[in-house]
């Protein structure tokens, strides 16, 4: 479907596969306030889109992901009267980005700072060049990071090393990111598009309905106790097994060939 969008962002859809490209090279990508919003309009639109299996998030020209969230727009838009739109406007790109239903993969070259690395924490996965850089300034400028965005830090790297992150500021290399779990997995810069390329290939193939049962079980999972929707998880996983892709599955593994999943 088409989606209005800033020039800085770039959406398309192909076998399945939607990429979302932020699309400020000269700049770094860092990302503004209509960006942000694009953002959010973007993976609005993926969600609804029955024929998208997985969103691959990236950074146009190599040299960055995104530096971060465009720090020229601040004294205009992140103060005063002004604050409350704007918050509201990253808190709604995170959360499109993580309460997407379908796989989402940050592919990261280069520089992954800031309000960047917050978009990439907010995809599924994380696959990164071994040139990226990776960080959260805020103690250098202070910006105060809420909750959710903490939240979705310390769940990913555990509260020992996101306050290592937030406390120096410091700069993250892509080997000591793989260390700590920032990110699943580290390759040639020349090797990243191939790479992301076949792992959206890998799950766009697969069933649709399992997928994301996973991802969203996975979600209750992290929970507190008595916060988790064990129901829904429940009538997940018996969609899956009462879906025509099960009996699919199961009739492509007897006749040894590749099963073409519908998504139902």
């Amino acid at each position: 479907m088409p989606i209005a969008l800033p020039d800085s962002l770039i959406a398309d859809t192909s076998a399945g596969i939607a990429r979302l490209i932020l699309n400020r090279p000269e700049k770094h990508n860092v990302i503004d306030h209509d960006m942000w919003c694009g953002i959010t309009a973007a993976m609005q639109a993926f969600s609804a889109d029955e024929g998208v299996r997985v969103v691959v998030v990236s950074g146009a020209g190599g040299r960055a992901f995104s530096a971060g969230a465009d720090i020229s727009e601040f004294e205009r838009k992140r103060e005063g009267d002004t604050a409350d739109a704007y918050n509201r406007a990253t808190a709604d790109a995170h959360g499109a980005l993580r309460h997407c239903p379908k796989p989402t993969i940050a592919e990261i070259g280069g520089y992954c700072i800031g309000g960047g690395l917050g978009i990439a924490l907010a995809c599924d996965l994380r696959i990164t060049a071994d040139d990226a850089r990776f960080g959260i300034p805020a103690a250098r400028l202070g910006l105060g990071y809420d909750y959710s965005s903490l939240q979705v830090l310390v769940s990913v790297v555990g509260p020992a090393v996101a306050k290592d992150i937030m406390f120096t500021a410091r700069r993250i290399g892509a080997a000591e990111a793989a260390a700590i779990g920032l990110v699943n997995r580290v390759v040639a810069p020349g090797e990243l598009a191939t790479t992301v390329a076949e792992y959206a290939s890998m799950i766009a193939a697969n069933a649709p309905l399992t997928v994301r049962a996973s991802k969203r079980i996975v979600t209750e999972v992290l929970k507190d106790a008595d916060a988790r929707d064990r129901a829904l998880c429940e009538r997940l996983v018996a969609e899956c097994f009462a879906s025509a892709d099960y009996v699919e599955g199961r009739r492509a593994f007897m006749e040894k060939r590749t099963p073409r999943f519908q998504g139902h």
